[in-house]
């Protein structure tokens, strides 16, 4: 979450005249994150998100988000809920960007999850994948592996002014996972983004899973594997196998594993290491000037990639010990 775009008083009136939440109490920025501008919004009825969406996120998107939102909520997942105004549209437009308004969610991110943290977020990672599986909608992994080439060229100019060789080491990596990635593995809705900023927590239980907005149609296994490199190592990016085991336990006990995704582990975790430096390095070197927001730094992805380059197996995460 950040803040791009500033909502005023008179356009936020005219917004929540659409709604039955009455009327604006406050409005405030929230200054986390990277993609879209959002608010915390305290009505005369309660506390609300309200996120304007920026040029990341494509407004012929926003259906498939919302209504995956509906879906999972309704079927019991706790994430936020689309709040639908009287004409049972939840899908709007304020200060020139799409808009929409959910429920809040209570609890806290954590900044140094536990493995018993890592423990819930496997469970509800395959929750998740288990009630979005009769979603009827689809939508494609617009970063997924394709779109890496592209993103790499996009940066390849200016990537050893961050670190030296960087370019060189990204195109060879770019060369192995273009040779070797899965083909043929279960597939459906994936979260895309399960970081712990985007996880809350009450007394260790995990209450809340937000920010859907890179939700896609793609390998499950590779959602497992965002989240080995997410919640998995430490601030000197020192890998904790303890957490490893949790996650991939508790996930592996609610939606069973087959030998497939077993052997492709490394590789998918080798790859979400990949994209996420790749759009760090692209939001590092494009920086927006007055963003209420620091681009994060992309070298903590590459320190990652290392370890996953030495993964010889599973078992490097834990798996079968």
């Amino acid at each position: 979450m950040a803040v791009y775009t500033e909502i005023d008083d008179e356009e936020l009136d005219r917004l929540l005249a659409q709604y039955d939440i009455g009327a604006a109490v406050s409005c405030k920025g929230i200054a986390e994150g990277v993609e879209n501008s959002n608010f915390l919004l305290q009505t005369e009825k309660g506390s609300y998100i309200l996120t304007l969406y920026e040029k990341r996120v494509h407004e012929e998107d926003l259906p498939f988000f919302l209504n995956l939102l509906d879906h999972l909520a309704a079927a019991g997942f706790p994430c936020p809920t689309p709040i639908h105004g009287r004409d049972g549209r939840a899908l709007r437009r304020a200060a020139g960007r799409p808009a929409a308004i959910t429920s809040f969610l209570t609890g806290r991110s954590l900044r140094r999850p536990a493995p018993i943290h890592c423990g819930e977020l496997g469970a509800a990672l395959a929750e998740l994948h288990i009630r979005a599986g009769d979603f009827a909608m689809r939508r494609e992994n617009s970063l997924g592996l394709a779109s890496w080439r592209p993103l790499l060229d996009s940066c390849a100019g200016q990537a050893d002014s961050l670190k030296p060789g960087l370019n060189a080491f990204l195109q060879e990596e770019m060369d192995f996972l273009e040779e070797h990635w899965p083909r043929d593995l279960p597939s459906g809705i994936i979260h895309a983004d399960m970081f712990p900023d985007n996880v809350f927590f009450l007394r260790d239980r995990l209450c809340g899973v937000i920010d859907f907005y890179f939700a896609c149609n793609d390998f499950l296994l590779y959602d497992l594997a965002i989240c080995l490199n997410a919640w998995c190592f430490e601030t000197d990016n020192a890998f904790n196998i303890t957490k490893a085991r949790k996650l991939i336990r508790h996930y592996d006990r609610r939606r069973r594993l087959d030998d497939e995704e077993i052997a492709a582990l490394p590789v998918l975790a080798r790859g979400s290491a990949m994209r996420f430096l790749l759009t760090r390095l692209y939001d590092w070197l494009n920086r927006i000037e007055g963003a209420l927001v620091q681009p994060k730094d992309p070298l903590e992805y590459y320190q990652r990639l290392l370890f996953h380059r030495n993964a010889a197996s599973a078992r490097a995460y834990g798996w079968g010990d």
